[in-house]
């Protein structure tokens, strides 16, 4: 009796927290050290385990490893540029224990330009042969919009071309600076250079002034929503069906937008009516819903409701936002707790000055 008491109970304990994660991992510690040491089966043997177990936590968490030195080993939680994993990954490792031999490190860390050198297929991505330069436009003025220059770049290898110099910029910006500084990026090929060239070792200095600058102009910019004027507009999709919006329409002629460059898009899908609207009892359920995010992200703390649209079965909730952590961490528990009754799915992407909304804007 005893040995089956054994054989059942040897199963592992579901991860369901931060805590829980890393106490599996303190238990497993020393056989990971040795792989990575050794240069061992790290598929069989490390990968094949730490995945399963980040997975249990959370979807969207990937990972480094490496000696650091002879006697320290690295591992490296990243959310691969994900904006919506960024908070999760460094909540992650800020509640890591100490533990001997090892370093923990959220997100992948900019290196020097030198130790830079990102080979793809037939093609190498360096100092040696990357350049960039960037355009102004008058109309939007903080907007980050570059252009990178690989020699080689052609319709043929643009896709292979493209992955190496994102990879570059992640491993030379490191990955935080990649997915948050730059709001518009191109590659061309020699033949499509419009501008003077600037050696890509100058891009972290341009992109951190530009950055400084932009905190600068609208550091402590908030708005205030409570007696704003919204509007409700309708429209009729191809399929016969009716669109109901209602937004924010003082909100969106306001001239500060780009102090709340992130947005926020929440879709929830629920069982429609044949016109693809929710009945009263849905409607009601949704609209509790948008109240306890509302409640979460007020607009004195940085998270302006642009309103909201309803058609076809799904309702999208919008915001636009100071900055991405928060929104990211509050619609992940609203999706947990209202999984039982709705299909809940959001994005966050830096719009600073909020083109996605001009569909709603009268011309």
């Amino acid at each position: 009796m005893s040995l089956l008491k054994k054989i059942f109970c040897s199963k592992e304990e579901p991860i369901k927290s931060n805590e829980d994660f890393w106490i599996w991992f303190r238990k497993n510690e020393k056989d990971f050290f040795k792989v990575v040491k050794t240069n061992g089966n790290f598929e069989k043997d490390f990968f094949d385990k730490l995945s399963p177990k980040l997975a249990e936590l959370k979807d969207g968490f990937f990972f480094l490893t490496g000696m650091v030195n002879n006697t320290t080993a690295e591992l490296v939680l990243t959310a691969d540029g994900n904006i919506k994993n960024i908070a999760f990954v460094e909540e992650l490792v800020a509640s890591a224990p100490n533990i001997e031999g090892w370093i923990i490190t959220a997100l992948k860390q900019p290196l020097a330009l030198e130790n830079v050198n990102i080979s793809m297929g037939n093609f190498q991505f360096n100092k040696e042969n990357l350049n960039f330069y960037y355009t102004e436009h008058p109309n939007l003025p903080d907007e980050i919009d570059l252009t990178i220059v690989h020699p080689d770049f052609n319709k043929q290898n643009a896709k292979t071309i493209t992955n190496g110099v994102y990879i570059f910029l992640d491993n030379y910006l490191g990955e935080l600076n990649s997915a948050t500084t730059i709001d518009r990026l191109k590659i061309v090929g020699k033949e499509e250079i419009e501008k003077e060239l600037i050696p890509i070792e100058k891009l972290k200095h341009f992109l951190t002034w530009r950055e400084k600058e932009f905190i600068e102009k609208y550091d402590g910019i908030r708005h205030s929503i409570e007696n704003d004027n919204y509007n409700m507009l309708e429209a009729e999709l191809e399929n016969g069906n009716p669109l109901i919006a209602v937004i924010n329409t003082d909100l969106l002629a306001w001239v500060n937008k780009a102090s709340h460059p992130w947005i926020l898009n929440i879709e929830i899908r629920f069982s429609a009516d044949n016109n693809g609207l929710p009945n009263n009892a849905v409607y009601n359920q949704l609209n509790d819903l948008e109240d306890e995010i509302l409640v979460l992200l007020k607009d004195k703390d940085g998270y302006l409701n642009i309103g909201r649209e309803t058609a076809n079965g799904t309702r999208e909730v919008l915001f636009a936002c100071k900055e991405f952590r928060k929104p990211a961490k509050v619609v992940h528990e609203i999706m947990k707790k209202y999984a039982d009754r709705f299909q809940i799915s959001y994005d966050i992407y830096r719009d600073k000055y909020w083109q996605s909304f001009n569909r709603y804007i009268s011309k």
